[in-house]
């Protein structure tokens, strides 16, 4: 798979663009803040529907603009899909795939596979656990599109049940402890609810991290060069107390509902659901030890790019090789990880690098080159 040509109007800080890529390594050259990420992240965009920069649709769209448009054409198994998405903020979003409309925006989903590696990535080894709640979630929907529809269904349950319990601790602060304690007599159709699309959510991230094991650590082993061993696990303290759990989801619908029932008089006391997989994490260690709080840089940034080469490697051996984005990386990395990782994607169907100094980028991966200027982009030498 590769994307043959990208055309933007009115995304980020271009009116319009438009860019034809080859297949092999691509090097988007240019200085800091001229947009060489807004290419890649549009691209992103398309494979997810979201942004590995913001939480909102907004930033995305053009100052003075109402909407954003993206064009992307991908080519797979020598056919060429068109994929067109219309990114209005504080609305529902509109594609089409093929020139034909399609029922919701997420229906897309699946037409690009696509790994993007970038300096936020940090953020998976030291960041917070939405940020690797979301890397598991991301590559859940790439792998099976079908949970994007889960993951939409799950949050906006979870989204009801928090006002419910919302408005029942609002009541009880202002009626006191004899006053008004709001109607939670629906909460036991919405743990129900809960519980059942919680499970499959969480079933599906436990196979995902079962078989990313084997691919996180050899990734690890060959950009650390030898240097540690490096595990990923699935953590469920919210609503797990001890034990394994199997991928039943069944099984897992009943603990969660049981965990559920237990939190009830702290969700209903703090006004907000305290167990379910919103509130699970990914487990990172090295050697022995957790990889957060113990892991030097260079030990964080190389489990960094394992998560993500882990990515590529897992969905490449199912079937579909991902377009692979490495988005200003090697400029944060030594020159034995930039060798490594050079030697390690050289071969990818398609490799597109982002970089504000060419020189940072291994010779392993010069291949065509595309320089960023004010506002525009050309295909340089």
């Amino acid at each position: 798979m590769y994307v043959r040509r990208l055309e933007l109007t009115d995304f980020r800080s271009y009116s319009r663009a438009e860019i034809d890529l080859d297949p092999g390594p691509s090097v988007i050259v240019g200085p800091n803040g001229y947009g060489k990420t807004n290419l890649v992240e549009a691209m992103g965009y398309v494979a997810t529907l979201s942004s590995h920069r913001v939480s909102s649709d907004q930033p995305l769209v053009r100052v003075g603009a109402e909407r954003a448009i993206v064009r992307c054409a991908i080519v797979h198994d020598e056919r060429e899909l068109l994929v067109e998405l219309e990114i209005v903020p504080g609305k529902a979003n509109r594609a089409r795939l093929g020139r034909a409309p399609v029922t919701r925006a997420r229906d897309i989903v699946g037409a690009l596979r696509l790994v993007l590696f970038a300096p936020e990535d940090l953020a998976l080894v030291r960041g917070d656990p939405a940020e690797r709640r979301r890397y598991l979630d991301d590559l859940l929907v790439q792998r099976q599109p079908r949970y994007a529809g889960v993951r939409a269904d799950y949050e906006r349950i979870l989204k009801q049940r928090n006002a419910l319990l919302r408005t029942a601790y609002l009541a009880r602060k202002v009626g006191g402890t004899g006053g008004r304690t709001g109607d939670l007599s629906t909460l036991d159709v919405w743990d129900s609810h809960l519980a059942q699309h919680g499970a499959d959510l969480i079933a599906g991230r436990l196979d995902l991290c079962a078989a990313l094991g084997t691919h996180v650590a050899k990734a690890y082993d060959a950009v650390s060069a030898g240097r540690g061993e490096a595990r990923v696990g699935y953590d469920a303290r919210s609503w797990l107390e001890s034990g394994q759990v199997s991928l039943d989801r069944v099984a897992i619908a009943e603990r969660l509902g049981e965990a559920l029932s237990a939190a009830r008089p702290s969700e209903v006391e703090r006004g907000v659901t305290l167990v379910g997989p919103h509130r699970d994490d990914i487990t990172l260690t090295l050697g022995e030890m957790p990889a957060k709080g113990y892991a030097s840089h260079g030990e964080s940034w190389s489990l960094a790019l394992a998560l993500r080469l882990a990515a590529f490697e897992l969905l490449r051996g199912e079937g579909i090789e991902p377009v692979l984005v490495l988005d200003d990386v090697f400029a944060e990395l030594d020159t034995g990880r930039r060798d490594r990782l050079a030697e390690m994607v050289a071969a990818a169907s398609q490799v597109l690098v982002t970089c504000a100094v060419e020189a940072d980028v291994p010779r392993l991966l010069a291949g065509e080159r595309y320089v960023v200027g004010e506002g525009e982009v050309r295909r340089g030498r």
